[in-house]
């Protein structure tokens, strides 16, 4: 009998012992380095072993930083950085160098991985976008407008120069401001359309309020470059106002 209950006392402390172990693990493995997690929970290795479309956006931020800190992993880290940004990429790719250094266990150099990768990612969307080689409609100049100003955190004026074919001849930025407006000059975009002898163009600009509403400065600008360049022989196809994930056509809406 007695033999019977020092046996239920030492398996109940190795019961309870195993208990606390495994509780301080699992609150303890975000503070582990990653090298001493599983094989599975390495963000390289996982991407190796499975392809990086396994990964997930924090794992691919914690391959960028490579190192957390003493009181939490790199995909700890990593999450963090993510939940301050709303879980969302576009919006992580509006901090800046000193935004992210705000993060504890993120210096100069990390911060400047994650921006160069964000910025990559950009480029190749717009690279993608550039390759269509004709404007069909105003989806299509919003898909190639998006990445260069949609997520901006001020405005910019933009014009797509086009062909007969409706092929872009070139773009460019015509005017940057601050965040509730910019200055453009008609007499520069008629120069410059006639420099690359263009037949058509599309005007662009942001709102990074997010707004999808034409201003009356917006409506009163559109008239006044559409009939200077008519003049011209030159055709205002559209002014589109983008955001980040949506855009205002003022084609589409019968406004041209």
């Amino acid at each position: 009998m007695i033999f019977w209950k020092k046996e239920m006392i030492f398996t109940c402390k190795v019961r309870n012992n195993f208990y606390i172990a495994f509780k301080t693990t699992m609150r303890n493995k975000k503070s582990l380095p990653i090298t001493a997690w599983s094989l599975d929970d390495r963000p390289r290795e996982k991407l190796l072993e499975k392809g990086n479309t396994a990964l997930s956006d924090a794992e691919l931020i914690a391959i960028l930083i490579g190192s957390g800190s003493r009181e939490e992993s790199a995909v700890a880290l990593a999450k963090r950085i993510l939940q301050a940004s709303e879980n969302n990429l576009n919006q992580l790719a509006k901090l800046s160098i000193v935004d992210l250094q705000k993060f504890k266990g993120v210096g100069e150099a990390k911060a400047i991985s994650i921006i160069a990768a964000l910025e990559l990612g950009r480029r190749r969307r717009l690279e993608t976008a550039l390759a269509k080689p004709k404007i069909t409609s105003s989806k299509d100049a919003f898909e190639i407008m998006q990445p260069l100003i949609g997520d901006l955190n001020h405005e910019e004026f933009w014009v797509l120069f086009l062909n007969n074919s409706n092929s872009i001849t070139t773009k460019q930025q015509m005017s940057k401001g601050g965040f509730t407006g910019t200055l453009v000059d008609t007499r520069l975009i008629l120069k410059r359309a006639l420099e690359v002898s263009a037949t058509g163009l599309i005007l662009f600009h942001n709102h990074p309020s997010g707004k999808l509403v034409p201003s009356q400065s917006d409506k009163n600008l559109t008239q006044k470059i559409k009939e200077a360049a008519k003049i011209m022989d030159i055709q205002v196809l559209d002014h589109l106002i983008i955001t980040e994930k949506s855009y205002f056509s003022f084609a589409d809406e019968s406004l041209l």
